[in-house]
């Protein structure tokens, strides 16, 4: 099955979108598509699973543990499992579209 990650994006989107591409026993593999959209305020994600990410397109700014992490197209950050982290902001001039790894 061919998929683009540049398709189907709804031009009005009130909450993040969260798309699986792909579920094995230990991976999934995600599009995650915000739009100016921001974590819930004092929200920290707690995962069981690493996480890899991929900007792809857009702009984003992640808090992990604290620290903050600019994030453009191209680049990628490894977020490792149980390691809290939010989204600080994500671009509102367009989506930023994600690509999300998730391995244990």
């Amino acid at each position: 099955m061919n998929s683009n990650l540049f398709t189907d994006i709804p031009t009005n989107l009130p909450q993040e979108l969260f798309t699986t591409l792909l579920a094995a026993s230990n991976l999934r593999i995600e599009r995650i598509v915000s739009h100016g959209h921001t974590s819930p305020e004092g929200y920290w994600y707690d995962q069981d699973q690493h996480e890899w990410v991929l900007v792809l397109q857009g702009a984003a700014r992640l808090s992990i543990e604290g620290e903050i992490k600019e994030l453009k197209p191209g680049d990628s950050i490894n977020i490792g499992a149980h390691q809290k982290h939010r989204v600080e902001w994500t671009t509102p001039e367009e989506p930023t579209i994600w690509l999300a790894v998730f391995y244990e």
